[in-house]
């Protein structure tokens, strides 16, 4: 342990000698600091420590429904101690006896405290919500709307251990949330209940509280979250249950009255537009009504000279199971509990911030820990959710925006286990570390939550060297080549020893980060600490799409990381179509555009080819050596004065025609489609070299275009601007650009046709139609629908088996990778899928077992189709 701690760490540990009694040295240190003269201790003396005895029984208490599994120790002389209790209830005293104010509580009933119709009262009968995720943010906007249209609301409980594991067996992946994981306990319950219409929606855009953020998502799961519901529930398939999941928007009242006239058709438009109204207000009554106290408990701290705890997460943390009665533990400790939306309105953070601010809550979150910062008497611990891959990115800007200004930053992970052990160590050093700060009259520094960015300017493009991590090796090299003909001097950072890379990663990077993000943050950080480069004259350029999974954040990454190394000078340069930053030295000319996509059909072409006759070919190496002589004619011609069209489509059909006539032998493999994130998907060093460990065990791996994310992203606004009351002008650019992709790869597609060996790439459109009936176009986070649509193609071309790659603990993946498989093997038996988790703790061998397992499943249902079919496929 100690020397692979030393080699992790790459530092030489020290390790005491009596190391298991270092807490005792500690506890004897802090005491001799805080004794004063005329202090006695009530410490036992020795004689009666010797005499001691003890009996611990277990209860449970019955004070509320939490249920807390308490440990009674009594010792000689009556005393007892009661562990395991999250209010003072557990140890026979009055809840909050002095009434020290408890947001948590007092938004929870603000929400949810909402009476129903009566049955004879409600016209159009019952509908049931399901007390979940968004539900804690929106919920009076529901219970208003639906009671104002005449239905009777039914709800269902708060959430407790019997509600989970009523939905246990339903859940598709097990690294996902705990919140997550609950909702399929709260659907069950109202099914169970004979509830017939249920309505949980998906919300991809909340309010936008902050103007000046990048954005206002809501996170993955937050989004989409119904999704995996309708895909996993058996009784949602098997009983007659209305289950209604429209995507829809929340950043106006017009926008979501447009969708939900959409949602109920059979409910007049005008008595919709009433409704929303209303549940619009209603809603808006209780975010104020929720400032409004939190700005009076802020007045009772001052008064009663009391400190306070912002308690900051999501609206979700405010349910009990969830925060498992921190709230509470905190009031027992004398100290008032705000949440952070009853404070964010109060000093907004000063911008632009390290992160791309682009998620509702999560703004929430800066602003409160910006506002903290100004006052003494506040300080803020941060909820984090087991499996909440946002939180890499949160915590470490909460972090920041805190202990800039001299503040303590605590984060406390929680998931479904309660044992509340370690958060009460944790919340005990927080307040001990206030009182010494007191004590010392510690003076802070209030500093601004801003950066000030390094800007690529015109005069770096002269002689800086543009660092670019590698993601795709057959694309990239003649992307680059693209890019040095147009005036700048890029490098593709080579080929990497992973786990060197990942470890690299690890250094920088907040340990929640996914996979993609260590991978591309260690080659960047290993080419910086190399000494190949001159650190004054260099530049890392990275690719941003703007979506609402963290993989924008990135850049935010990156300059953590130069920041944290001491190389705070080199500029980072953000590559988007969505404007969010600009460079003066950097920009996508026409001719730049022209060669970049050159490049981009290219390495679509030599992927295609490559993957479907190497595992064929006659003499063994003819493949890779027919590639590498096509590549260096492609680079030739995208570094060319003037590379024109003319001769791009010529190319394009020689390297198909040439490929086609490669020998290759007549046997029949398995084909074996790889999808999922992108990063993972295309970058061998990624997925540990998945397409050859395929090839070497006897399969023909199927990769679909990298071509096929760009108009994933082009097309996505079609759905936004038709149903999320985006721009209709973007959708149309979008479409343009689809239309311009599409043209140029046009002359491939049709050679693929006319080929013996090859197929040619599918449409958007058609990958589009796939997906609808298993996962709505509104999933558009991470790989979105699109993953889904990319499985459905491969399996209606014949390749029914699949892996998976994704991150672990990605989000997106959780509802469109992982959440479909069930239903994908419902609707499909012949599919044959597994996903696979990569991680810096994966473990390989149980990626390979799995792997070779499906691969078995592959072999035999490949021996049944050749013995019951005398027909070959396309050779």
């Amino acid at each position: 342990m100690l020397r692979s701690f030393e080699k992790i760490a790459d530092c030489k540990a020290i390790r005491p000698d009596i190391a298991g009694i270092m807490g005792a040295f500690g506890a004897a240190l802090i005491a001799r600091e805080r004794y004063s003269d005329g202090m006695e201790t009530t410490m036992l003396s020795i004689d009666k420590i010797n005499r001691l005895e003890f009996t611990t029984t277990m209860a449970k208490c019955k004070g509320c429904t939490n249920q807390c599994r308490l440990t009674i120790n009594r010792f000689t002389g009556g005393r007892q101690f009661v562990s395991g209790n999250r209010c003072e209830r557990g140890i026979g005293k009055e809840k909050n006896k002095e009434h020290i104010p408890n947001l948590y509580d007092f938004k929870n009933k603000l929400l949810f405290r909402r009476a129903s119709l009566e049955a004879d009262e409600a016209k159009r009968g019952i509908i049931g919500i399901p007390r979940v995720l968004n539900m804690y943010e929106n919920y009076p906007f529901w219970h208003t709307f639906f009671t104002k249209l005449g239905y009777r609301v039914i709800l269902s409980p708060p959430s407790n251990r019997k509600i989970y594991e009523l939905g246990i067996e339903s859940i598709p992946s097990e690294s996902e949330c705990y919140p997550a994981k609950l909702a399929h306990g709260h659907v069950t319950w109202l099914i169970k209940q004979g509830v017939k219409l249920i309505f949980y929606p998906c919300i991809p855009y909340e309010r936008n509280e902050f103007p000046d953020a990048n954005n206002h998502y809501n996170c993955p799961i937050v989004t989409s979250y119904a999704e995996n519901i309708k895909n996993n529930i058996d009784e949602l398939k098997t009983e007659e249950i209305d289950f209604r999941n429209p995507f829809l928007s929340l950043s106006s009242l017009e926008t979501a009255e447009r969708q939900l006239i959409k949602a109920f058709p059979e409910i007049p438009a005008s008595e919709i537009r009433t409704a929303a109204k209303e549940g619009w207000e209603e809603m808006e009554r209780c975010r104020q009504a929720v400032r409004e106290e939190g700005e009076k408990t802020l007045s009772w701290m001052r008064e009663n000279h009391r400190r306070g705890i912002v308690l900051a997460g999501r609206p979700y943390h405010i349910d009990s199971e969830i925060n498992h009665g921190i709230p509470e533990l905190i009031n027992s400790y004398g100290l008032a509990v705000l949440t952070e939306d009853s404070i964010s309105h109060l000093n907004p953070p000063e911008r632009p911030l390290i992160v791309m601010d682009q998620w509702m809550y999560h703004s929430r979150l800066y602003a409160a820990a910006n506002y903290v910062k100004t006052v003494d008497d506040l300080d803020l611990i941060q909820l984090n959710s087991f499996g909440c891959g946002l939180d890499a990115v949160t915590t470490d800007a909460v972090n920041d925006i805190l202990t800039k200004s001299g503040k303590i930053y605590t984060c406390l992970k929680i998931d479904e286990v309660n044992n509340l052990g370690a958060a009460r160590i944790r919340i005990r050093s927080l307040i001990a570390a206030i009182r010494v700060r007191e004590k010392q009259d510690v003076q802070r520094n209030i500093a601004p939550a801003n950066i000030t960015r390094v800007v690529f300017t015109k005069e770096m493009r002269k002689d800086y060297t543009i660092l670019c991590p590698q993601m795709t090796p057959i694309h990239f090299s003649l992307i680059a080549a693209a890019f040095n003909a147009s005036g700048y001097h890029l490098e593709v950072l080579g080929k990497t020893d992973n786990r060197k890379t990942v470890d690299v990663g690890l250094k920088y990077v907040n340990n929640d980060a996914c996979y993609p993000s260590l991978i591309v943050v260690g080659q960047i950080m290993e080419a910086i600490q190399s000494g190949r480069y001159d650190l004054d004259k260099t530049a890392v350029l990275i690719s941003q799409t703007g979506g609402g999974c963290r993989a924008s954040n990135y850049i935010g990454f990156i300059r953590r990381a130069l920041e944290k190394a001491g190389h705070p000078q080199i500029p980072v340069i953000s590559i988007n179509l969505s404007g969010l930053e600009k460079n003066p030295g950097f920009k996508i000319s026409p001719g730049l555009a022209m060669r970049g996509i050159y490049g981009l059909v290219f390495g679509d072409i030599f992927m295609r080819c490559l993957y479907r006759m190497r595992p064929y070919e006659q003499e063994k190496g003819s493949a890779n050596a027919l590639h590498q002589k096509w590549e260096a004619q492609c680079i030739a011609f995208l570094s060319g004065k003037n590379p024109g069209y003319g001769q791009f489509k010529h190319l394009c059909r020689e390297i198909i025609r040439d490929f086609d006539r490669l020998p290759i032998t007549d046997e029949k493999k398995p084909k074996v489609g790889v999808v999922g994130e992108i990063l993972v998907k295309f970058l061998p060093a990624a997925n540990n070299y998945l397409v050859d460990l395929l090839e070497a065990e006897g399969a023909e791996a199927v990769v679909p275009d990298l071509a096929d994310f760009l108009l994933y992203c082009f097309y996505n606004s079609n759905f936004k601007a038709k149903e999320l009351g985006m721009k209709k002008s973007t959708a149309r650019f979008s479409n343009l650009g689809i239309k311009v992709l599409e043209m140029f790869r046009k002359t491939a597609a049709e050679e693929f046709a006319k080929s013996q060996h090859f197929d040619p790439p599918a449409h958007i459109e058609r990958l589009a139609e796939y997906a609808k009936p298993i996962v709505s176009l509104g999933n558009q986070t991470g790989e979105g629908w699109f993953l889904t649509g990319e499985m459905l193609e491969l399996i209606h071309s014949g390749t029914n088996n699949i892996v998976c790659t994704q991150p672990f603990g990605c989000l997106p993946n959780h509802v469109v990778g992982k959440g479909v498989i069930k239903e994908l093997r419902h609707q499909y038996p012949l599919s044959n899928i597994v996903a696979i988790d990569y991680d810096p703790g994966a473990s390989e061998v149980n990626q390979l077992n799995r792997i070779k397992l499906m691969l078995s499943t592959a072999m035999k249902n490949l021996k049944a189709e050749n013995a019951s079919s005398g027909n070959s496929p396309k050779a």
